[in-house]
């Protein structure tokens, strides 16, 4: 399902990802460690998309992902449906005036009706625990709220692919445990999971197997 050969990126010159190579087959579970700035935020951009490789190629579902491919706005709108990314601060990917209207951007975007929409919505306020905080403005949310509505708002995309980047950030305990129950749901429905934690208890019986990039840049199977 998704494969990468031999990728490099850098910034400004400098190596954020050298040489890796490894491929995710579908409805596996993967999580990605390392120590801060090996690299696995950057990473996890790329298989979203976001940045590109300068060496080495990415394909997903056998499609290669790069720069002008993502400007096919038909190919990006399916990609950006086929994968989901929760980004490890909420406050970078929550943006709409209200809970509920957070959760109904992503289905809206992909064009499904009204009536399909306030289902979803409605659904994943219920499964979130948001349905109080509806049409409270996310930035007046506390951490674990935010990171609720992040997640919820993925939720109602129903991707097939979900690459999650420290989604136990701003968790309390309990909900904490409520993620890792949350991330077994998720695997028992199919999807396949990429996820980064410096916690790696709390996704340890969901994932399949561990991908770790070192302290300079490369991928060592663990």
């Amino acid at each position: 399902m998704i494969a990468l050969e031999d990728v490099c990126c850098a910034f400004d010159h400098e190596p954020v990802l050298r040489h890796i190579s490894f491929t995710i087959k579908k409805g596996e579970a993967v999580l990605l460690t390392g120590p801060n700035g090996s690299g696995k935020t950057t990473l996890l951009r790329l298989l979203n998309g976001l940045v590109f490789p300068e060496i080495g190629t990415y394909t997903f579902e056998g499609t290669r992902i790069t720069a002008a491919k993502m400007r096919e706005h038909r190919y990006s709108k399916y990609f950006h449906q086929r994968l989901g990314y929760v980004w490890q601060n909420p406050d970078a990917q929550l943006f709409c005036a209200s809970v509920a209207e957070e959760l109904a951007f992503g289905p809206l975007q992909m064009g499904l009706s009204e009536e399909e929409v306030r289902e979803r919505v409605e659904d994943a306020l219920s499964y979130f625990s948001l349905t109080k905080l509806r049409d409270k403005p996310p930035y007046y949310l506390s951490g674990g709220e935010k990171k609720r509505t992040a997640l919820a708002s993925i939720f109602t995309m129903n991707p097939a692919v979900w690459t999650l980047d420290e989604p136990e950030n701003f968790l309390d305990a309990e909900s904490q445990h409520w993620l890792a129950e949350f991330l077994q749901a998720l695997k028992k429905a199919g999807k396949t999971i990429i996820v980064t934690s410096h916690h790696p208890d709390i996704v340890e019986k969901v994932t399949d197997r561990e991908l770790r990039l070192t302290a300079d840049h490369h991928l060592a199977d663990a």
